[in-house]
């Protein structure tokens, strides 16, 4: 059974960033995730866990990998129409290594980081 997305008030809404970046990082696989905040829902997703992509990976848990899952998600992204995102790092996450690979081929694909 799927719930429902909570209901937010009209005015948080407002000043809510709507898409927001969501990077998790495991000692096997890399992922990324780009939700939209006032509905709560996943817009679009790469990962290194996909099929089409392992033949054309060595690993997939590298910095190489990382680049290669921010490149696909651009692509994904611009294909919908989304031009902008902001990125929402928790706090252990350092803008560095795998982080920012997958930041700067987002950039590179031509998605604009708020």
């Amino acid at each position: 059974m799927v719930t429902p997305p909570p209901v937010r008030a009209p005015a948080i809404t407002k000043f809510l960033k709507p898409y927001i970046l969501k990077m998790h990082f495991t000692n096997n696989f890399v992922s990324a995730q780009v939700i939209h905040t006032p509905s709560a829902t996943v817009t679009c997703s790469a990962s290194s866990q996909e099929k089409l992509l392992r033949p054309s990976m060595e690993s997939t848990q590298d910095v190489a990998a990382a680049a290669k899952i921010g490149k696909l998600l651009g692509e994904r992204l611009l294909f919908k129409g989304i031009h902008a995102v902001s990125v929402s790092m928790s706090r252990d996450q350092k803008c560095h290594g795998k982080v920012k690979a997958v930041i700067d081929s987002l950039r590179d694909a031509g998605v604009k980081l708020l």
